[in-house]
């Protein structure tokens, strides 16, 4: 699963979006910045960590903090809701009513039986947008987020061997259709599709610190 992601501020590009959201673009570098590259976590209890997510505002691309992992009943989910499987959205389209772009230049994930942390991203190092679900959620004293879930899929080859699973990663030509498209089972398909073009492209690298410890929230 995807358990941490990153956004550091000196990328050299993005592949997020077309040039015409480039005011979005600078808006989340100066995010980034400010966040002085703290890994980004799950949001929970003690932690309210929120991060920036691209939606579609009435046609518009905009950056809106979200809440990682969804709220029930006015508490986080009790079952597993950081990362939702491509296969669940194909038998259960129905929540991809709402849908959401992650901004990230890299996620990390632990390798096993090794235990050593590895940072996946783009070649190039480039801003790039994970798949997200949406929906919104309230804590217990009444405050009101929109919550997200990233969507993972099997890995390719040459990274299974680190982790078995990645996000869905969402290439900049199919990023308005991931954000203001029908949500049925056709669109999980498509974008399914759109991310294999980039496997290729992404690479792994070990840590030799600690940027992907879990953390109790």
């Amino acid at each position: 699963m995807c358990a941490s992601y990153g956004v550091d501020p000196r990328f050299p590009d993005a592949e997020l979006l077309a040039e015409a959201e480039e005011s979005l673009i600078e808006e989340l570098r100066a995010w980034a910045e400010s966040n002085a590259g703290e890994t980004l976590r799950p949001t929970g209890r003690n932690l309210r960590n929120l991060s920036p997510i691209v939606v579609d505002a009435d046609g518009r691309a905009a950056l809106e903090p979200a809440w990682w992992g969804f709220l029930v009943n006015g508490e986080p989910a009790r079952f597993p809701s950081i990362n939702t499987r491509s296969e669940r959205l194909q038998e259960r389209p129905g929540a991809l009513r709402s849908r959401a772009l992650v901004p990230a230049t890299g996620w990390y994930e632990l390798k096993k039986p090794d235990r050593v942390w590895h940072e996946f991203g783009l070649d190039t190092g480039a801003l790039f947008g994970m798949a997200a679900i949406t929906q919104r959620g309230r804590t217990a004293d009444g405050q009101w987020y929109t919550c997200y879930s990233i969507v993972m899929r099997p890995a390719p080859a040459h990274l299974a061997d680190v982790h078995e699973r990645m996000p869905v990663l969402i290439p900049t030509a199919f990023a308005r259709d991931w954000l203001s498209a029908q949500g049925d089972r056709e669109l999980i398909d498509e974008a399914l599709l759109a991310a294999a073009s980039l496997d290729e492209r992404v690479v792994a690298a070990a840590r030799p610190d600690d940027k992907g410890t879990e953390r109790l929230f």
